[in-house]
């Protein structure tokens, strides 16, 4: 597996004519999606009906389906000992023709608004005491999933690859902890000021660290709140499989494909150098 990038898929979500997807959903789950509530992402829709649930709606090549299928709403709704929305009903369909499948989950509403990452800092102890809690929950638990982070399947094979392509000095690159991790843990898929975990179609057995790297990596616009993540999950962060885990999210940042101007690339660059002499000496 490659760490997440810039590149988009064929089809963006935000530019495409939704409302026959919409009335498709309506009449499946038997609501209306309120239309001033649509939120569009990529390849993800989200609507408020009128009995007060939420509707998550996502577009999906087949090509992205194979393997372990397209159920992680469906699974996840099994886990315990984490804040998520419960999951409500659902409904799945084909579209040949783009050779694409559509699904719709309804679960309950969120507890609050997702994060922007510019008011992170003022989260409470109590919110971050929330989020260990909830990964800790994560990885108690076992399944036959396999997280797929932007949609692409980890493997030990891939994580050698990528880091191996950027980080060549690196040579054990090998993996000793497996748990469950949601791969998908950026600001915009957890809530304050009451913590809620949402959007769990990618989650399975990953490299423990996976979660906390990501959200790491995902604060580097913010210096200071890249620290105070790295402050709240240095266990994971600081294990030899989260340091693994950092180096494979900044390969798409450091690495000679990277945009020479991104800005998260200088507290990138120092965190990696650091990584990269431990592993070496460890």
């Amino acid at each position: 597996m490659t760490a997440p990038s810039s590149t988009t898929t064929h089809v963006d979500l935000r530019n495409q004519h939704v409302e026959a997807v919409l009335e498709r959903v309506e009449r499946a789950v038997q609501a209306r999606l309120d239309r001033d509530t649509v939120v569009r992402k990529r390849r993800i829709i989200g609507a408020r009906t009128d009995r007060d649930t939420w509707v998550r709606i996502e577009r999906r090549p087949f090509c992205k389906i194979e393997g372990q299928g397209w159920n992680g709403a469906e699974c996840a709704a099994l886990l315990d000992g984490i804040e998520k929305p419960a999951l409500l009903s659902g409904v799945v369909w084909s579209d040949a023709e783009e050779s694409v499948m559509w699904r719709a989950d309804e679960t309950e509403l969120l507890p609050g608004a997702p994060v922007n990452p510019d008011t992170a800092l003022t989260l409470s102890d109590e919110w971050w005491a929330a989020l260990k809690a909830s990964l800790d929950g994560l990885a108690a638990h076992r399944t036959t999933r396999v997280a797929t982070p932007d949609t692409v399947t980890v493997t030990q094979a891939g994580v050698t690859k990528s880091i191996q392509a950027v980080f060549p000095s690196v040579l054990d690159t090998t993996i000793r902890n497996w748990a469950p991790a949601h791969a998908d843990l950026t600001w915009a898929n957890v809530t304050a000021p009451q913590f809620c975990l949402f959007d769990w179609e990618d989650w399975g057995m990953a490299p423990r660290g996976l979660d906390a790297a990501w959200l790491w990596g995902n604060s580097l616009t913010i210096p200071e709140l890249a620290a105070r993540v790295r402050r709240e999950l240095q266990r994971d962060l600081e294990s030899r499989d989260g340091k693994l885990m950092v180096l494979l999210f900044c390969t798409a940042i450091v690495g000679p494909q990277a945009d020479p101007d991104d800005s998260r690339r200088g507290l990138a660059q120092l965190e990696t150098e650091r990584l990269v002499a431990e592993l070496q000496t460890g």
